[in-house]
């Protein structure tokens, strides 16, 4: 009986959170529009090899954002990550970078 109740504990709970995303925020250069963009950064980064290991490098990853509401001027991202999937590099063509408290509002 009592190995029921733990299956259906078990079973009834929620999932466990597990975003692997990294958010970055933009705006738009042309109208201003504020726009969100995930990177899952274990699934989306290419690795970069040097030519003395099998290992990689570094990995990057380029998402090109288009909005919505006004211009849909495209707005490109670059992103480069060391070794352990941080991020240690981004340019931005096409818009600027904006904090997440600038985005809420």
């Amino acid at each position: 009986m009592n190995i029921l109740k733990r299956l259906a504990k078990t079973l009834s709970s929620p999932p466990r959170s597990s975003d692997r995303g990294l958010y970055l925020y933009v705006q738009c250069d042309r109208c201003g529009e504020k726009l969100r963009a995930r990177v899952d950064i274990w699934n989306e980064l290419s690795p970069e090899f040097d030519g003395k290991s099998e290992e990689a490098a570094f990995y990057h990853c380029r998402k090109v954002l288009v909005g919505e509401k006004m211009c849909f001027q495209p707005i490109e991202l670059s992103l480069k990550f060391d070794k352990n999937h941080k991020l240690i590099d981004q340019q931005i063509i096409g818009g600027k970078f904006i904090e997440k408290e600038e985005y809420s509002t």
